[in-house]
C-alpha cells in the first residue's frame, strides 16, 4: 500500500523549525521577524524537462531547489530564514524523495533555513520553494540602484554551468577535468548568500544570474534607466577549457563565450558599483575567497540596453542575451 501524502510528508520533509513560532503542521506557519527587520521574499519553480534533466541525481536536485531561491535572497542582500516546499509527482518513489530531502536539507542546514510548511500532489515533476529572508531597513541591494559611470561586476565563473549543460547534452565534449566541474557548477550552485551581505552599502545595484548574464544585466539596466556596456577583455577567462596551441578549440571557444554571456543557470551575483568602492570590492574577494571581476560600466543611453565591446572597444553581436521560457526560439533542458 502506498504511503498517504502526509505520511511522506512527515517521513521526508517534517525536521525541528526552532526559528519559528509555530511550524509545519497547521494551516499556516507562524514566524516572527527579527525587531526592526524587512521580509525578502521570492518564489521559484523547476519544472522537469525546462530546469532540469529528468535523471538528474535527486540529492544534487534537492540541493539546487533550495539553492536558486537563497541566491535572490544573496542577490538583495538578504540573510535566508524560512522556507516552504511544494511539489508534484507523477508516481511515489521513495528512494528518490529520500535522496531529494537529503541534498535539500543539506542545502538549509549550511545557509541556516527552517522548512516551514509546503504542499505535495500526483502531477508531472515539479519543484515549487517560497524563500522568505530578512534584511535592515534601506540596506537591500536593488536593480533600480545604478548611476551612470558605475562599474559592473560578476562573481564566481559564469558560463560554467550552461556549459556543463551542453556537455550532458551531448552538444559538445569537455576536456578533463572540465565536465565533472561545469557539471557541479549546473547541478550544484552555491548561492552568494555571504557576498550579497557583504556588498550592503557597497554596490549601488545586484542581481542574480540566473537566465543569462547580459539579460540579467540588462534587468538592472533598465529598471536604472540606463544602459550597459561589457568588455570581453575583462570577463573571466575561458581560455583553458579550449586549449591552447595545436589542441586550440575555436568552436569549443565560440560556444564557451555564448554560455558565458547567455547562459544562464549561473547563480553568481551581477552587481554595479562606484568606482571608489573598487577597493573595498578587492577585500570583499579576498575575504570569501571568491573572485570578484569587473567587466563593464553603466552609460548613459536607451534604458536596458547592454553592448558587449571587443578588445577595440568595437560593439560585437550577440545573437541572444539569456533565456526566455517563452521565446519561441529557446530549447528546454531535455537531450
Amino acid at each position: 500500500m502506498a504511503a498517504s501524502e502526509f505520511a511522506l510528508i512527515d517521513k521526508y520533509f517534517a525536521r525541528p523549525t526552532p526559528s519559528a513560532v509555530l511550524g509545519p503542521g497547521d494551516d499556516c506557519a507562524l514566524l516572527e521577524p527579527s525587531p526592526g527587520m524587512q521580509l525578502a521574499v521570492t518564489t521559484d519553480m523547476l519544472v522537469a524537462g525546462v530546469h532540469f534533466l529528468p535523471d538528474t541525481n535527486p540529492k544534487n536536485l534537492g540541493w539546487k531547489a533550495l539553492a536558486v531561491n537563497l541566491s535572490d535572497l544573496a542577490a538583495m542582500g538578504a540573510t535566508p530564514r524560512w522556507v516552504t516546499l511544494a511539489g508534484a509527482l507523477p508516481t511515489v518513489d521513495e528512494t528518490w524523495l529520500a535522496a531529494f530531502a537529503e541534498g535539500f536539507f543539506a542545502c538549509a542546514s549550511e545557509y541556516g533555513v527552517d522548512v516551514v510548511g509546503g504542499d505535495t500532489t500526483r502531477g508531472p515533476m515539479n519543484v515549487c520553494i517560497t524563500a522568505l529572508g530578512e534584511v535592515a531597513p534601506d540596506r537591500a541591494l536593488r536593480r533600480d540602484g545604478a548611476r551612470a559611470g558605475d562599474l559592473i561586476w560578476v562573481s564566481g565563473r559564469p558560463g560554467l554551468a550552461a556549459l556543463g549543460l551542453a556537455h550532458l547534452q551531448g552538444k559538445l565534449k569537455l576536456p578533463e577535468p572540465w565536465p565533472r566541474l561545469c557539471v557541479t557548477a549546473l547541478e550544484k550552485p552555491r548561492p552568494r548568500v555571504a557576498l550579497g551581505q557583504a556588498l550592503a552599502g557597497i554596490a549601488s545595484a545586484a542581481i542574480d544570474v540566473s537566465d543569462g548574464l547580459l539579460a540579467d544585466l540588462g534587468h538592472i539596466a533598465e529598471r536604472s534607466g540606463l544602459a550597459a556596456q561589457v568588455k570581453l577583455v575583462q570577463l573571466p577567462q575561458l581560455k583553458d577549457v579550449c586549449g591552447s596551441g595545436d589542441n586550440y578549440d575555436a568552436d569549443l571557444r565560440r560556444i564557451a563565450l555564448e554560455c558565458q554571456l547567455a547562459g544562464g543557470d549561473d547563480y553568481e551575483l551581477c552587481f554595479t558599483a562606484s568606482g571608489t568602492q573598487s577597493l573595498a570590492i578587492g577585500q570583499i574577494a579576498a575575504r570569501l575567497e571568491l573572485p570578484l571581476w569587473c567587466i563593464g560600466e553603466m552609460t548613459a543611453g536607451s534604458a536596458g540596453a547592454v553592448t558587449v565591446l571587443d578588445p577595440d572597444g568595437q560593439p560585437v553581436s550577440i545573437a541572444r542575451a539569456g533565456y526566455d521560457h517563452f521565446a519561441s526560439n529557446e530549447q528546454p533542458a531535455t537531450p
